[in-house]
């Protein structure tokens, strides 16, 4: 390092000529459903979405006056570009938390700021809602409250409106797409489980199995294009080829449709289906389900192999009250679910694994399932 630098203060600098096809980053994929790939991302891209973020949020966004509160790394690539990029622009303070499972702390940090702006995932909005020391927080000054990195829970969201008077807007993307593709509008009424309307210059299709583009309503693979969609992953030609067709559109490996209004809705990745007698289980609708229960702090659904129906559906919780039961939790399913989605094993956990952002691992649950 001495060397490095010795020798660099006797070098000339010479300022790069860039243009937006040169890579900024190589952003890695966070790993929840496969190996982690680096994104080669390229200025245009960056620059690209943080544009169409602030084409989306700018209309309730004040120059030179807005707070945010940071709970995600700025290494998330949703951190990244919302947090630090568009805030950065907007000329914001940022709060940066380092530990936002150390939930005192924050909620302490909280209170000494008044903050404009929050985002974050689901797992940490579901920890807020459920501690009595937020509920007594001042939310006077909060004015736009984002969701992102996984899916957002309806009994999370609307928990969150009736404590914070204000709306738990849900944006979506991925790391190979700088990463928003989608969000809510920021004058929605309420929390509709829309991931929202594609950003500027975006389209998305619709797909069947066979790369057919399938009509408003029906259920399919998200394919998305636009400026903001990277080059392909470092040093994995085959692998960018499987994702990035010859048009340019980009598959994400989620399951959803558009509806009459134009809104999208994502059901879930496509690895994580669940096939019961040759039925698909959205792990995401049993968890919204089981998240309903007053008792539940968070839930995980996976498939368990079986040798009649081929799958079935297991979930993993975490719950307050430890006198639930396992038939108190299939019971509470049975009231809003169709019989095949109906989990018909329980296991209770002090805790889900999660990654170091906290989105819950599926993937390890289903790894340990199968290692038993």
């Amino acid at each position: 390092m001495r060397k490095s630098l010795s020798k660099g203060r006797r070098l000339q600098y010479v300022k790069p000529k860039l243009n937006k096809d040169d890579l900024a980053f190589l952003q890695y994929t966070g790993g929840t459903t496969g190996v982690s790939k680096g994104a080669m991302l390229t200025h245009g891209n960056v620059v690209s979405n943080l544009l169409q973020a602030n084409a989306a949020y700018s209309p309730m966004l004040n120059d030179g006056k807005e707070f945010v509160v940071t709970a995600l790394p700025l290494y998330h690539i949703f951190a990244l570009t919302v947090n630090c990029l568009l805030f950065m622009h907007k000329g914001a303070n940022n709060l940066l938390i380092t530990n936002p499972r150390d939930l005192p702390a924050f909620i302490a940090e909280l209170k000494k700021h008044p903050y404009t702006a929050i985002t974050g995932v689901n797992t940490l909005f579901n920890a807020l809602v459920n501690s009595e020391e937020f509920r007594k927080l001042d939310f006077s000054n909060l004015k736009l409250s984002i969701g992102g990195g996984m899916a957002v829970q309806r009994a999370v969201a609307e928990k969150w409106q009736s404590i914070t008077q204000t709306k738990l807007l849900e944006g979506y993307g991925l790391t190979e797409a700088s990463p928003l593709v989608t969000c809510c509008p920021y004058n929605l009424a309420g929390y509709n489980g829309a991931i929202g309307f594609p950003v500027a210059m975006t389209d998305i299709q619709i797909r069947d199995d066979d790369g057919k583009v399938l009509a408003q309503g029906e259920t399919g693979e998200l394919f998305a294009k636009g400026p903001q969609i990277m080059l392909g992953y470092w040093q994995r030609p085959e692998e960018t080829a499987s994702v990035i067709d010859k048009l340019g559109y980009l598959a994400t490996g989620d399951i959803g449709y558009m509806d009459d209004k134009g809104y999208f809705f994502v059901v879930d990745r496509k690895k994580d289906m669940i096939l019961v007698s040759g039925f698909n289980v959205f792990p995401s609708e049993v968890e919204e389900v089981i998240a309903m229960h007053s008792a539940m702090v968070e839930v995980a659904a996976v498939g368990v192999p079986n040798d009649i129906s081929g799958e079935t559906v297991k979930v993993f919780v975490v719950v307050s009250d430890k006198s639930l039961s396992e038939r108190d939790i299939i019971d509470h399913c049975r009231l809003y679910l169709t019989g095949y989605k109906v989990p018909k094993l329980v296991e209770f956990r002090d805790e889900l694994p999660k990654t170091n952002v906290g989105k819950i691992l599926r993937r390890e649950l289903r790894d340990e399932v199968k290692s038993a």
